[in-house]
C-alpha cells in the first residue's frame, strides 16, 4: 500500500509508476491454469450479461480462454483508442460490429470507462438481437453517472478469486496467507505481486473515482478497514483512527464496495429469545489483499489473525457458490447483544460456524446451540480442521475438506 504520509510527493509519483509497472508484468502470468466455473457461452446462450469483478479476478483472462480466435467481437475499454472513439461518438459501436450483426456476440471490456455507450448497447440489444458480455470492475461510475443499466434486458454475473473447486489440490497454508487471486496463487514471490496489486489499485482505482480528497486519509483508513475485516463495524472508531468522520468512513466504504474490493454482510435479526445486533460486518473480497493493506507479514497458526483468515475463507467460498450455483438466498450472520454468535447464514436453513482448531471442544459450540433455541428451521454445521466428522446435539461437525466438497457438489442446493 502506498502511503503519501510518509513519501513526499515526487516520491509518491515515482512509486505509482513502479507499481503500475509491476502489475503490467503481472498480468503476464496464465490465470487459465485452473478451469473457472463460471461458462460465460453459455450464460449468453439467450441473454446479455454484465460481468463484474474486482481486478486481478481474471476476467480478460476467461475471456480469451472462452471466447478464442478472432470470430468474436472484442473491445477492450483499457484501450486509448476504442475508449476516445467511442466516447466521443457511442454510436460508433454499431459500425464496428458491421453492417448484419444480428445474433452476433459482442464483449466489451471495462464497460465502465464509457458509461454512455450503454445507450447504445440498448439500442443494438433492441433492434438485432445481438448479445453482448459487459464486463466491469467498478459498478460506480455506472450509477453516479445514472448510466443505462439495460432494464433487464441483461443479467449480472459475478466472479470472484479462486475456489478450492477450481484449484482442486489446494494448498490452505498458502491460501490463508495470500489469497486465491490467481496471479498471486501460483506466483514464486507473492508478497511482491501482492503489494503491485495494492498500489495499484490505490492509484488507479481510487484516484480515477475522482471522489477521495485526501489520499493519505484514504490510505490510513485502508488498513483500518484491513484489520478490521470480518469484524462488526464501527463507523466512530475507525473514523477516530484514520482522523476522519464517521460520514467520511461511510462513503469510504461505499467506494470499497463500488469497486467491488469488499462486501457487506447484513446481520439476521429475526431470532426472538436473544436480541440481534443490528449492524453489519464488512469483508474484503480477498484475504491476501486484505493481509497487504493491514500491514501483516506472517500468519501465525496460533493467532487470531489465523482464524480470522480461515473464516473468512470459508465465507468467501459460501459467497461464491452461491453466485455460481445462481442462488438468490442471501448470507448473512447473527450475533446476539450477548456476543452469542454464528459466523454464516444461508438463507433460513444453513447456519454455518467456523473454527481453524483441530479439536472441537464444547466451548466452540455454544453460537449454533444458542441459535437452535431460536426454533428456526436451521441445519447446525460447524467446519474445522478437526478431522473427526460427528453430530453433537444436533450440530454436524464437518472437516473443512468435506464441506467444500459437498458444498460444490450441491449441498446448498438440497431443501
Amino acid at each position: 500500500m502506498l502511503d503519501t504520509t510518509i513519501f513526499g510527493r515526487s516520491m509518491f509519483c515515482q512509486k505509482i509508476n513502479i507499481a503500475i509497472a509491476e502489475f503490467a508484468q503481472i498480468q503476464q502470468y496464465d490465470y487459465m491454469a485452473y478451469r473457472r466455473i463460471l461458462n460465460l457461452p453459455l450464460l449468453l446462450e439467450k441473454k446479455s450479461y454484465f460481468l463484474f469483478g474486482a481486478r486481478g479476478t481474471g476476467k480478460s483472462s476467461l475471456i480469451e480462454a472462452q471466447f478464442p480466435g478472432d470470430e468474436w467481437i472484442k473491445i477492450d475499454l483499457l484501450a486509448s483508442d476504442f475508449r476516445l472513439r467511442l466516447s466521443a461518438n457511442p454510436g460508433e459501436l454499431a459500425t464496428i460490429l458491421g453492417a448484419n450483426p444480428r445474433n452476433k456476440i459482442c464483449i466489451i471490456d471495462e464497460v465502465q470507462k464509457v458509461p454512455d455507450l450503454l445507450d447504445e448497447v440498448h439500442r443494438l440489444i433492441e433492434k438485432f438481437g445481438i448479445r453482448f458480455l459487459l464486463t466491469g470492475s467498478s459498478a460506480r461510475k455506472l450509477r453516479r453517472g445514472k448510466a443505462n443499466m439495460l432494464a433487464g434486458r441483461a443479467r449480472t454475473a459475478e466472479i470472484f478469486p479462486l475456489t478450492s473447486k477450481e484449484i482442486g489440490e489446494l494448498d490452505l497454508e498458502r491460501y490463508l496467507r495470500w489469497g486465491g487471486l490467481p496471479f498471486v496463487y501460483d506466483s514464486d514471490d507473492p508478497d511482491a505481486d501482492l503489494k503491485a496489486y495494492a498500489g495499484t489499485y490505490v492509484t488507479e482505482e481510487i484516484q480515477a473515482e475522482g471522489n477521495v480528497r485526501g489520499l493519505p486519509a484514504f490510505s490510513r483508513f485502508l488498513k483500518i478497514a484491513a484489520l478490521s475485516s470480518g469484524k462488526i463495524l464501527n463507523f466512530t472508531k475507525i473514523g477516530t483512527d484514520a482522523q476522519v468522520s464517521p460520514s467520511t468512513v461511510r462513503e469510504y466504504f461505499r467506494l470499497l464496495e463500488d469497486t467491488l474490493i469488499g462486501f457487506t454482510l447484513e446481520p439476521w435479526r429475526k431470532s426472538r429469545r436473544r436480541k440481534a445486533v443490528a449492524t453489519a460486518k464488512f469483508y474484503f473480497f480477498d484475504i491476501g489483499v486484505a493481509h497487504t493493506l493491514s500491514g501483516l507479514r506472517h500468519l501465525d497458526r496460533n493467532s487470531d489473525s489465523y482464524g480470522n483468515a480461515f473464516e473468512q475463507f470459508i465465507g468467501m467460498e459460501l459467497r461464491a457458490a452461491l453466485s455460481y450455483r445462481k442462488m438468490t438466498e442471501p448470507l448473512s450472520f447473527w450475533r446476539s447483544e450477548h456476543d452469542f454468535e454464528v459466523d454464516f447464514l444461508v438463507g433460513e436453513r444453513f447456519a454455518i460456524e467456523v473454527k481453524s482448531t483441530i479439536r472441537v471442544v464444547d466451548r466452540d459450540l455454544r453460537g449454533l446451540k444458542a441459535l437452535g433455541e431460536e426454533r428456526f428451521p436451521f441445519k447446525l454445521i460447524l467446519i474445522s480442521q478437526d478431522p473427526i466428522e460427528r453430530v453433537v446435539d444436533d450440530i454436524h461437525l464437518i472437516p473443512w475438506q468435506k464441506f467444500l466438497g459437498m458444498v460444490w457438489d450441491g449441498f446448498l442446493d438440497e431443501r
